[in-house]
């Protein structure tokens, strides 16, 4: 069994490769996953956030309202990390919980999503990382169209994060999402039969 790392920038397409991964018969933790079970209602974290952030950052059933904090927190890097500190360690810890139990499965591959796998300096956790890249102009268009952001609100988003090509020098290994679906299935296929075999 292999344990790595899969990470990469906002809108690269990060699911997408772990879905590839997935029907291959590796186990995905997915830290996206785990940040939304953290906030669920009655939650200390999320108590924690409506502390800090105020009641605006719920709708109307008493959930986190992601776009609204999301507005909040990308135009402030001070609140940003403020609200990184609440959530975290409840991330960090309920994923240690998910690889435990992923590794006694004894699948053939455990692989830890992480999207902010480089920036939180997590990458000695694993054997290897593998880097879901795309160039910036394809994070930016991809971004905008799916979160229905101006291009200046995608630009800050993807600003709080590493920037991609610096993650790419980082990486163990790279599957290149720029293009389309087929292309990137069959860079999935050859690393899987290089690393894997």
């Amino acid at each position: 069994m292999r344990l790595i790392g899969l990470t990469g920038g906002i809108a690269t397409g990060k699911s997408t490769v772990a879905e590839m991964l997935g029907s291959r018969g590796a186990l995905v933790v997915d830290a996206d996953r785990l940040a939304r079970e953290v906030v669920e209602p009655g939650t200390p974290a999320l108590t924690a956030i409506v502390a800090e952030f105020g009641e605006g950052v719920l709708d109307a059933e008493g959930r986190l309202d992601r776009g609204v904090l999301g507005g909040v927190v990308f135009a402030d890097p001070e609140r940003r990390r403020r609200l990184e500190d609440i959530t975290h360690p409840a991330i960090g810890t309920l994923m240690q919980e998910r690889v435990a139990a992923a590794v006694l499965a004894s699948p053939p591959l455990v692989a830890v999503d992480i999207p902010l796998l480089f920036e939180t300096h997590r990458q000695g956790m694993f054997e290897g990382v593998l880097l879901v890249y795309a160039d910036e102009s394809t994070q930016l268009r991809r971004l905008a169209a799916r979160d229905g952001l101006t291009e200046s609100e995608a630009r800050r988003r993807l600003s709080a994060q590493m920037p991609i090509d610096e993650k790419r020098r980082l990486a163990t290994w790279v599957i290149d999402n720029s293009r389309d679906v087929a292309e990137t299935e069959h860079q999935v296929q050859r690393w899987w039969t290089e690393v894997m075999a």
